[in-house]
């Protein structure tokens, strides 16, 4: 297998990176936005597939990985925070403030127990993710409230257990 091909999901991560920037430009919930937006989570969705279906899988592309997702959610955070500061209940912002402390509170301790960034790709975490990723889809639907409640139930389940398994295994993997 050729060196070109074996970093092709590697090249697929770092266009996510570069269509998640490039959100930064468009008006939020627009054509243009839902256009790039879902780009992205196919090209998302697709790195990890050809590297796992070609066992072309390496450290770097986790890290890459890691990275893009991390991008990803801070645009988000810029981009559609303000639509969901007015149409979400207040109370769940607490409960998304004690999710992004368990988060940190585990990116924070694989740091320091391992030496590393390190942040796992589970179930519950790749569930959340795409949680996540049907919001800008779902912002006006009736039922966008519940769905989020849940969202925010599973995320917080998921850097739970990340934060224990940080804590409590012998080494990270």
């Amino acid at each position: 297998m050729t060196s070109t091909f074996k970093n092709i999901p590697n090249y697929i991560t770092v266009m996510r990176m570069v269509g998640t920037i490039a959100l930064l430009f468009t008006k939020p919930l627009s054509v243009s936005f839902y256009t790039v937006y879902a780009l992205t989570g196919v090209t998302d969705v697709l790195d990890g597939f050809i590297a796992r279906k070609f066992k072309i899988t390496s450290e770097i592309g986790a890290k890459l990985d890691s990275m893009a997702d991390l991008i990803f959610y801070a645009v988000m955070f810029i981009m559609i925070m303000p639509y969901l500061w007015k149409i979400l209940p207040h109370l769940i912002w607490y409960g998304v403030a004690i999710v992004l402390l368990l988060r940190l509170s585990a990116y924070i301790t694989a740091a320091i127990r391992f030496k590393r960034f390190a942040a796992t790709h589970s179930l519950l975490n790749k569930i959340t993710g795409a949680f996540v990723f049907i919001i800008p889809f779902i912002i006006l639907l009736p039922f966008f409230v519940p769905v989020c409640w849940v969202i925010c139930i599973v995320s917080g389940v998921a850097s739970l257990s990340e934060l224990i398994k940080y804590l409590t295994f012998k080494k990270v993997s």
